[in-house]
């Protein structure tokens, strides 16, 4: 492996990468090592364009662009000397003469490069007198996106997102020298599967999301790590939140997982913790206290224990693994057999989007659980985590017990239904697809009495007289 050395400290590398890769491998870039971007970004391939890159290499009389200068043993590369810096400052100066410094409308103020950059590396005055070039504002790309040309830098970052990942191609560069502009290919929109991802690659806030465009400034808002849960995939994501509310989804890198990408429909996916929620208990048809339904759910647990009637259990993919455990150890002190589940199916593919549209199958089979369809037959009563089974599935089950986040047909069916918690209101651990288990953190506090599945299913147990 070739040695080099940064800023006069050594490092052994990868051979084959270039100069800012090796940085990013070695958890340099922005931690220690400064050398700044915009074109560049890990997952995509090297463009060039923007010229910010530029270090100083000993021995070569020119400086070069750290994203396309493969390493070499024995390089000693400098980040911070004076012909680096004032070049930094050319390049500022440069891409400032066309770009709006409008940061107090921008809605990228706050996470833009642009801005983050200038304040470090910008020139105090324009030298320039002609006025800017007349651009296109507020352009609707597509249902999800919003383009502001004049904000664009053409660093090409989204062009070779849509060539290179999901492979539709819609963006592209027309014309040349000063009069080049981002434009959508005739007749075409931006609207693929992973559209919104252009968004948090536009690194000058030129695209922005329809969804987030101007709801909240992004310092009032702090960013909680999560995992997606509408697929097996769980993509790793950044759930940002202010005053008890998500703002949004965001991607959160995990090269073994989603790399540094997330499909359209997790991103939306927050907007379903407040909607549709079962807001209030229910026992017997009627709203109840939390305390009442539990208590009734416990009289019902304990008489089908004296009965010696059949107790069956209906697990979701969608609970954490603690609450899965929880509902196996319960299961088995009933006498029941392992719980049953079933897992939501749908499109897939080849990038980050799998058929199975829950987040925790692979954690119910690694609990012996078992994935059926079909009839639950005559019971005397059902524990049920979730809706995954439709209520035509229990019609032969004597009394419900559901546990669940949502309003659905089986709460309407359920003889006890109790509130629980959604993955952003609760921290636990997701197991994804390839058996990798992935942890979360409770993001918001629920507005309304809630509990997780393990703690409903503790308060029940109790209510029954089960130790």
């Amino acid at each position: 492996m070739p040695k080099i050395a940064i800023d006069s400290v050594e490092y052994e590398v990868p051979e084959g990468r270039t100069i800012l890769q090796v940085l990013d491998d070695l958890g340099l870039l922005g931690n220690g090592v400064e050398v700044p971007h915009y074109c560049w970004h890990p997952k995509l391939s090297v463009d060039g364009s923007c010229r910010l890159c530029q270090v100083e290499i000993e021995g070569v009389p020119k400086l070069q662009i750290a994203c396309n200068t493969p390493v070499a043993n024995g390089m000693k590369v400098h980040t911070k000397s004076d012909r680096v810096i004032a070049a930094r400052r050319g390049v500022m100066e440069l891409l400032l003469i066309n770009h709006p410094l409008d940061c107090p409308i921008c809605d990228q103020a706050g996470e833009c490069k642009l801005q983050d950059h200038a304040f470090d590396w910008g020139v105090p005055a324009a030298r320039t007198t002609e006025p800017r070039r007349p651009a296109k504002k507020a352009v609707d790309l597509g249902p999800t996106i919003v383009f502001d040309q004049e904000r664009c830098i053409l660093c090409r970052r989204c062009v070779r997102f849509c060539r290179e990942i999901p492979k539709t191609g819609e963006l592209g560069v027309v014309n040349r020298g000063d009069e080049s502009l981002l434009e959508l290919f005739p007749g075409s929109e931006l609207d693929n599967p992973y559209s919104m991802n252009v968004a948090d690659i536009c690194p000058v806030g030129a695209l922005t999301t329809r969804d987030f465009r101007f709801k909240i400034r992004v310092w009032f808002t702090d960013d909680v790590e999560s995992v997606c849960n509408q697929c097996s995939r769980g993509c790793n994501i950044l759930a940002s939140r202010s005053n008890n509310k998500v703002y949004r989804f965001l991607p959160r890198r995990n090269d073994a997982v989603n790399d540094t990408w997330i499909c359209d429909h997790g991103r939306m996916s927050y907007k379903k913790n407040s909607t549709g929620r079962l807001t209030a208990p229910r026992a017997d048809g009627r709203e109840a206290s939390y305390t009442d339904a539990v208590k009734r759910a416990g009289e019902l647990v304990r008489a089908a224990l004296d009965a010696k009637g059949k107790i069956v259990g209906v697990a979701s993919p969608f609970a954490s693994n603690a609450d899965l455990a929880a509902f196996r150890d319960l299961l088995a002190a009933l006498g029941a057999g392992p719980a049953r589940f079933s897992v939501p199916r749908g499109e897939s593919d080849a990038i980050l989007i799998e058929a199975e549209k829950a987040p925790n199958a692979a954690g119910c089979r690694a609990l012996g659980m078992v994935e059926s369809n079909e009839q639950l037959g005559r019971a005397d009563l059902a524990l049920v985590l979730g809706h995954t089974l439709t209520a035509e599935v229990f019609g032969d089950v004597r009394n419900i017990v559901l546990i669940d986040t949502h309003e659905s047909a089986l709460s309407a069916r359920a003889t006890v239904a109790l509130p629980a918690r959604t993955f952003l209101e609760k921290s636990g651990a997701f197991t994804n697809s390839r058996g990798l288990v992935q942890s979360f953190s409770a993001v918001v506090e629920p507005t309304i009495e809630a509990w997780s599945e393990s703690d409903a299913l503790a308060q029940i147990a109790a209510a029954a007289g089960i130790a």
